[in-house]
């Protein structure tokens, strides 16, 4: 099949849905599909305020239409809730163009979070967002009984991968680990409010603490905590070897539909530390996590886990998988010589 898929989000950001999108896309591609994407790079855009990293494009519908109808797509998959996949919605809906779309994140959580503006207003707005969706794809059990708790219908299951062949238990731990009194205690991710990494930094418990990633919030909390080792953003085998060296990974998120990092360290043998929330409920497992209201007790428990175990749940997540629920709920876009 020929498949469009139209995303707010793209490189050069480093987050879950770009990956998602990237893995997903390099699987079905290796299936013998063909993928194009409709991203913020071919248009106009700024910095989305708050988060620069993200660019808010400036795009009409029929301009976005157009990058579409070049392709004569099978299917159009509307990846994304911002300004290019409302033009693409507008674009589809004009000229009867059926699409499906997915719920990467937790968008009225993280809008409320970062605006003070009530989570139901930002409902509204997702609601009538996917209303005309055929299928609204989502990655676990909770987020799909969430959605269909807010009145979004046709919410169908997309689960997520991880690269084995990168994320491995005998991945060499990475150098800057060597010395350092354990346990090491690791964050990878954005370092951001919505992550909330300073509930992780503020856990009182001896050994070292390990942030890795970017984020609006690195420069001021590298300033109030100097005893923590701040690596940056990683990637590749320095990323891999990161997670393998660890002892527990913690994820303090509590607005994350997912969580593919926690997937990636389980692959690499860290068992991880969570909240009972959307992500980990349904990643984590009794052989491969521990999730507690006080984050210290998770880690605690955590650490008494099996790397082993982590190891084998890590390695049931796979992309051809997700890869296969992706192509399974796409509809016929019903495509009409006009709509070019």
């Amino acid at each position: 099949m020929r498949i469009v898929i139209v995303t707010d989000a793209w490189a050069p950001q480093v987050n879950g849905v770009v990956r998602t999108l990237q893995s997903v896309g390099a699987e079905m591609e290796a299936m013998g599909h063909e993928i194009a994407f409709v991203s913020p790079d071919m248009f106009p855009s700024m910095p989305c305020p708050t988060y620069p990293e993200i660019r808010l494009a400036f795009a009409l519908a029929v301009q976005v239409g157009r990058k579409i109808a070049g392709h004569a797509p099978d299917a159009v998959h509307i990846a994304t809730e911002g300004p290019l996949g409302l033009a693409a919605r507008r674009w589809c809906l004009r000229h009867g163009i059926a699409f499906t779309t997915a719920y990467h994140t937790q968008f009225p959580d993280y809008v409320a979070r970062r605006t003070g503006v009530p989570a139901e207003w930002i409902w509204r707005y997702i609601r009538w967002f996917h209303a005309p969706s055929a299928a609204v794809l989502a990655s676990t059990v909770t987020v799909r009984r969430t959605l269909e708790a807010h009145g979004v219908a046709n919410v169908r299951p997309w689960g997520r991968g991880v690269d084995l062949a990168l994320f491995r238990p005998d991945a060499p731990p990475h150098p800057a680990f060597a010395g350092l009194p354990r346990p090491i205690q690791l964050y990878v991710g954005r370092v951001a409010v919505e992550k909330n990494v300073e509930a992780f930094l503020a856990v009182d418990r001896p050994g070292t603490k390990v942030v890795v990633g970017d984020g609006p919030l690195l420069p001021t909390l590298k300033r109030q905590h100097p005893a923590i080792l701040f690596l940056g953003p990683l990637s590749g085998e320095a990323l891999a070897g990161a997670y393998a060296g660890a002892d527990v990974f913690v994820f303090p998120s509590r607005t994350d539909t997912f969580g593919l990092v926690m997937i990636e360290a389980l692959a690499s043998g860290t068992p991880v530390a969570a909240y009972p929330v959307i992500g980990p409920v349904d990643v984590l497992d009794s052989r491969s996590g521990a999730m507690a209201e006080e984050l210290d007790a998770a880690i605690g428990a955590a650490l008494l886990l099996d790397r082993a175990g982590a190891a084998a749940h890590g390695r049931s997540f796979g992309w051809r998988e997700s890869a296969e629920q992706f192509l399974a709920a796409l509809v016929p876009a019903g495509w009409a010589a006009e709509a070019a």
